[in-house]
């Protein structure tokens, strides 16, 4: 009888710790197969940066390194002074996307300034090229400087918003969005002492996007 129930508890041991191993092995194949799973939902997330200058003066801003995406020296001065027909697409978007968050709060639109797409152009290769992001520049030119070395000598107030971001299917309509929910930024969107702005863009070869708004009122 003893012998009978020994065997009995041996064989539901047995038969216990099989199935004990079976569930074991069963939770390492899902266990992998879930991290397989994660693995390949991980993907490069989108990334954004935003710096205003109002057209008061503020704290000093210092240049804040970024990836440098080229070494070589801007080549950027060598651009005109586009009229906005002579736009780009990532331009034009944010120029009209400001103009359209202006007429929400009942202000006149801005006028497209060349001189200003010219400074804002030159800016945007610049931080592109030499791999920084804010308003002075390594040499130490701030925006009324940088203004007066592009000629434009004459000015009231002048301002600047500056934007990277990459990864985003509209970029241009995207700084605005993100600049419209910062207090700075959406300060010399809204300002109604400006009269003129222009958007510079400039896209780096890893697709790295750099935008320059410049606000002026002369």
């Amino acid at each position: 009888m003893l012998y009978r129930h020994l065997n009995t508890s041996l064989a539901a041991f047995v038969s216990h710790s099989t199935g004990l191993r079976r569930l074991c092995f069963l939770f390492v194949v899902l266990g992998a197969f879930s991290l397989t799973i994660s693995a390949q939902a991980v993907r490069s997330a989108p990334v954004a940066r935003l710096v205003s200058e109002p057209g008061r003066e503020l704290s000093h801003t210092r240049a804040r390194r970024v990836l440098a995406i080229e070494t070589t020296t801007s080549t950027a001065g060598a651009v005109g002074s586009p009229s906005i027909k002579g736009a780009t697409t990532i331009e034009l978007r944010a120029f009209d996307r400001t103009n359209e968050e202006r007429a929400k709060d009942g202000l006149p639109p801005l006028v497209w300034d060349s001189e200003l797409c010219r400074m804002a152009r030159i800016h945007s290769e610049n931080m592109g090229r030499l791999g920084f992001f804010a308003h002075e520049t390594p040499e130490g030119m701030r925006l009324k400087e940088r203004a007066r070395s592009m000629g434009i000598l004459r000015f009231r107030v002048i301002a600047e918003n500056i934007a990277y971001n990459k990864g985003y299917a509209d970029p241009g309509a995207f700084a605005v969005e993100r600049w419209m929910i910062s207090a700075g930024h959406r300060a010399n969107i809204l300002y109604i002492g400006f009269q003129a702005s222009a958007i510079g863009s400039y896209v780096s070869k890893d697709g790295s996007v750099y935008l320059t708004q410049v606000f002026i009122n002369r």
